[in-house]
């Protein structure tokens, strides 16, 4: 693929909206199965780490450790949702399933079947995100209602997560090859983005310059400062580094997505 390509214009048809709710549909018919790994996952990680691990470790940035782990939840929880449903259920859809073949033969345009995706993904990082802010609220983790804003933010950054899953599905030959981006990529983000630990200055310059490139350190920084009832310049300009990065892995994601699909 020449580069000029990965940015072209996407073309659309104005139905990418339709190929969100055809997943949707697929998604709300096993609704129960999916429902549970948002729920005991986060619950899991709080006894564990936030109050097992937590009883070892000193307030952190002025809080209690399962206080700092908890908005973290929310945006490792839309990461996983969002990579994982444009990664494996993409190629599975794309590959095994021949959707994408079946969507392509309607009016709905090649372009949209990729935003389509894209907005799903997003979509059910949201969903996501929801139970795990219900479930940190039942522990009394929850100290701002500002928090609710951080459902918007998971949307934002499921799209910069997601669009990394289509750039690889683009590329893959066959499924295991989606173990690359897994471990170079995101098990790297999971634990190097402030999630698990502050970023401090004590830090190597090297570690905060690759930390701040991550997509999640930002949605995580979000998350964190709205939990305590803070809207600041640092994190507007996180939102809008989100934004930025968000835009253009979608526009590689749905150009690289293309060239596989006209093959």
């Amino acid at each position: 693929m020449t580069f000029p390509l990965l940015f072209r214009r996407p073309r659309f048809s104005g139905h990418s909206h339709l190929v969100a709710w055809r997943n949707a549909d697929v998604y709300f018919l096993a609704w129960k199965t999916d429902f549970l790994p948002p729920l005991l996952e986060p619950i899991l990680w709080l006894v564990a780490i936030g109050y097992g691990l937590g009883t070892f470790i000193e307030d952190v940035e002025g809080v209690p450790y399962a206080e700092f782990l908890a908005p973290a939840l929310l945006t490792l929880t839309a990461l996983n949702a969002s990579f994982f449903e444009c990664s494996y259920g993409s190629f599975v859809r794309m590959y095994w399933q021949k959707t994408y073949d079946a969507i392509i033969a309607t009016p709905v345009a090649l372009d949209d079947v990729i935003l389509g995706e894209l907005l799903w993904a997003a979509t059910k990082s949201v969903i996501n995100a929801a139970i795990v802010l219900g479930v940190i609220a039942a522990f009394g983790l929850v100290h701002s209602w500002l928090i609710l804003l951080a459902l918007p933010v998971v949307f934002v950054a499921a799209f910069a997560f997601g669009a990394v899953g289509i750039l690889t599905t683009s590329q893959a030959p066959n499924i295991d090859a989606f173990n690359y981006p897994m471990y170079l990529y995101v098990t790297p983000m999971w634990f190097l983005s402030g999630t698990f630990f502050p970023l401090t200055d004590e830090l190597p310059p090297a570690f905060h310059f690759l930390a701040y490139t991550f997509p999640l350190t930002h949605a995580t920084r979000i998350a964190r400062g709205l939990n305590q009832g803070l809207i600041t310049d640092d994190l507007l300009n996180s939102f809008l580094w989100l934004v930025l990065v968000g835009l253009v892995l979608t526009l590689l994601s749905i150009n690289a997505m293309r060239q596989r699909l006209i093959k």
